[in-house]
């Protein structure tokens, strides 16, 4: 035997050795097991969906460029608005987009994917990659649809994850002139001795301003007849003609109605009056208590996305609403520019998912 051939013969015999005594002695330490899908409701069953966050990326499924991450952006970035093309969201997105498309150095590309009440474009922006380069203009339609018990195609909390608000609008109590009622006080007593009389209107059966009105008449506690239209505007009209009585809408729409005379507005939804209508108090100055209904936008993007990127996008938001000239214009759309820090828009997205789900479920509603 050559003495290479011992030396080897030898070193075999310690690794077996050691290889023995480890393997009695195992295990001595916490073992770790990496699931790399998603929890479902039955104990002790793993889905076959993939997890897209921390989890997956422990597992080992996918790395984050670190690279790519410092460099970003180096291509250009969609901004999914889940409503069609010149309504309200697009116009906020395109203020917004075209500041951001400045301050990040890459083209901000709008995308309208609007259909079944945001449902299509929440779950486009929901199964994007989580790079960074898919933003989303949510807003509390998507929060709705998440409270209503509704089988979604996606779930928000866990596919997508908070980047900063943008964007709060207080809704407002609004009345046709032909209605004899010219205080909130007056409005109160006379739809509690003519319980049904008054009807209103609103954008369909589960939107925001059905809710905001469901959310008054149990604050009150009085009756009214609901009358949903498909869309805000056809709503606006009937309103506007005497063929309803009332309405919530956004304030934006209705600003110039208001200031004509055309309508009379009783009071706003918001905890602070509107520099578009100073003069308009509030449902919590007026003695409406624990009453309070927003209209809000923010960006949202993809969970596990990494977080470099959604600070990076965070900030540059954030950059933009301190802007004048970008303030200027969404004040001139009847709001607030408002922004936060992720965790704030987490804590703000959950307590907008509970109200609205007691709201759904006390009153019994079916969202469409």
């Amino acid at each position: 035997m050559t003495r290479i051939a011992a030396y080897v013969l030898m070193l075999a015999a310690c690794v077996s050795a050691t290889s023995s005594s480890f393997a009695q002695n195992y295990p001595n330490k916490p073992v770790r097991l990496i699931v790399p899908f998603s929890e479902v409701d039955a104990p002790g069953l793993v889905s076959r969906r993939p997890v897209r966050g921390e989890g997956a990326q422990a597992a080992g499924f996918y790395k984050v460029n670190s690279a790519a991450t410092l460099n970003f952006p180096t291509k250009p970035i969609r901004l999914i608005v889940p409503f069609s093309a010149g309504g309200p969201a697009d116009v906020l997105a395109r203020i917004v987009g075209e500041k951001l498309q400045r301050s990040l150095g890459q083209t901000v590309v709008v995308i309208n994917k609007d259909g079944a009440g945001t449902l299509l474009g929440v779950d486009m922006a929901a199964k994007a990659s989580a790079d960074g380069y898919t933003l989303l203009l949510g807003n509390v339609a998507m929060v709705i649809n998440s409270s209503s018990g509704k089988r979604l195609p996606y779930d928000m909390l866990r596919d997508l994850a908070p980047v900063s608000l943008v964007f709060t609008q207080p809704l407002i109590l609004v009345l046709n002139p032909a209605v004899p009622l010219t205080t909130l006080k007056d409005f109160i007593a006379f739809a509690k001795a003519n319980p049904g009389k008054l009807k209103y209107g609103s954008s369909g059966v589960g939107t925001s301003i059905h809710l905001t009105s469901e959310l008054f008449r149990a604050a009150v506690g009085v009756e009214f007849t609901h009358v949903p239209y498909k869309g805000a505007a056809p709503a606006l009209t009937d309103l506007l003609g005497g063929q309803i009585d009332f309405m919530f809408p956004g304030i934006t729409p209705v600003v110039a109605h208001i200031k004509s005379g055309r309508l009379r507005a009783l009071g706003l939804t918001s905890r602070q009056r509107s520099p578009a209508l100073p003069d308009v108090p509030t449902m919590l100055e007026l003695g409406v208590a624990n009453y309070e209904s927003t209209g809000w936008y923010g960006m949202l993007v993809p969970a596990g996305t990494p977080k470099a990127i959604v600070q990076r996008l965070n900030h540059e938001v954030v950059a933009a609403l301190k802007l004048p000239d970008l303030r200027e214009k969404l004040v001139s759309q009847g709001g607030d520019p408002v922004s936060s820090t992720p965790e704030q828009f987490a804590a703000f997205i959950a307590s907008e998912l509970a109200k609205w789900a007691g709201v759904i479920r006390t009153s019994g509603i079916q969202v469409d």
